[in-house]
C-alpha cells in the first residue's frame, strides 16, 4: 500500500521503465498521471484508463499546464528520449524562452537536464528518481548471473572503468566496450545499443569484448541513469560480447528477472561494479 499520497507525475520515454513505474503506481495505489514524449514512448502502454497525454518535447509549456491541471507534486523522468527531429523541437514559447535562458550551445545534455529539473521546480512541483519511488530498480553490487568475469574479463572491466569516468567527466557518455585491452568504443551522441553494434565490428579473434557504464561523476542521481535491458543482452549477444559490468547503487536494470535469465542462456555475466575511490 503507497504511504506516500503526493500525485505523482510520469514524463515517460521509451524502453520498459514507465510501464515498470506505471505498474508500481496501480499496485500501490498511487494517483499518477502521464506526459508520454511522442515518438519515444511506447503507444501500447497508454490504453484508456492510464491517465495520460501525448506531448512533443518542444511542448514544455502545455506540458506545465497539464501537471498543474492535474495537481501534480512530484514528477519522474523516466525512459529513453531518441534525438529529436525538427518537428518534434518546434518550441512553444515556454520552451523558446527555457532555452534562451540556458544558452541551449553551452551546456551539454546533463547541463539540460539539470536546467529542467531547476525549471520543472519553479513551478512548485518536486522532481524525484525513480529509486526513491522504486528502490529495487537499482542495481546490486555482485555477480547477479550464473557466469562470472574470468581474469581478462576483469582487466577489460577495470580498464573501461578508467575510460568511463573520463568520458563521463567530459558530459559525453555512459558506456564503454573492451576487448583484450583494447577499447573499441566510446558511447557518444548514438547511445548504447548503436555502440554495441558499431564495436561488433571491430571485435578481434578470441574472447569477446565487455560493456562497462558508469553514472557520470557530476551527473544528478534524479535523471538519465545508466540503464540496460533485454535488448542490451540481445545487442551483446549478436555482437559477440561476454558480459556487462554496470555501476551498482547508481544504475538500473529494466525487467531485471528477464534481463538475468536472457544473460545465463546466453552464458553472459553482469556484474554491478563499485569503482575505487567512490
Amino acid at each position: 500500500m503507497n504511504t506516500n499520497n503526493k500525485k505523482l507525475g510520469i514524463i515517460a520515454g521509451g524502453g520498459t521503465l514507465p510501464q515498470t513505474l506505471i505498474n508500481h503506481c496501480l499496485q500501490n495505489k498511487r494517483d499518477f498521471f502521464v506526459l508520454a514524449v511522442e515518438n519515444n514512448a511506447d503507444k501500447a502502454i497508454f490504453t484508456p484508463d492510464i491517465p495520460h497525454k501525448w506531448i512533443r518535447i518542444g511542448q514544455a509549456g502545455t506540458g506545465f499546464k497539464l501537471m498543474h491541471e492535474q495537481n501534480v507534486q512530484e514528477i519522474v523522468m523516466i525512459g529513453t528520449i531518441r534525438r529529436p527531429t525538427l518537428s518534434d523541437l518546434v518550441p512553444d514559447l515556454r520552451t523558446t524562452a527555457f532555452f534562451a535562458k540556458i544558452g541551449l550551445k553551452s551546456v551539454g545534455d546533463d547541463g539540460i537536464l539539470r536546467a529542467l529539473i531547476k525549471e520543472i521546480e519553479s513551478e512548485n512541483m518536486r522532481v524525484v528518481g525513480i529509486h526513491e519511488v522504486m528502490p529495487d530498480l537499482l542495481v546490486k553490487s555482485g555477480n547477479l548471473t550464473k557466469h562470472k568475469p574470468d581474469k581478462q574479463a576483469l582487466a577489460d572491466i577495470k580498464r573501461g572503468v578508467e575510460v568511463a569516468r573520463e568520458l563521463g567527466k567530459l558530459d559525453v557518455g555512459q558506456a564503454v566496450i573492451v576487448q583484450q585491452g583494447l577499447v573499441l568504443g566510446v558511447e557518444g551522441i548514438e547511445g548504447t545499443d548503436k555502440l554495441i553494434e558499431r564495436c561488433g565490428t571491430y571485435q578481434r579473434k578470441g574472447v569477446g569484448g565487455v560493456l562497462v557504464k558508469l553514472r557520470k561523476p557530476q551527473q544528478d542521481m534524479r535523471i538519465d541513469l545508466p540503464t540496460i535491458g533485454t535488448r542490451t543482452i540481445e545487442n551483446l549477444h549478436s555482437a559477440g560480447m561476454r558480459g556487462i559490468a554496470i555501476h551498482a547503487g547508481n544504475a538500473l536494470i529494466a525487467d531485471e528477472k528477464n534481463v538475468i535469465a536472457l544473460a545465463d542462456k546466453y552464458n553472459m555475466f553482469i556484474c554491478g561494479i563499485e569503482p575505487e575511490g567512490e
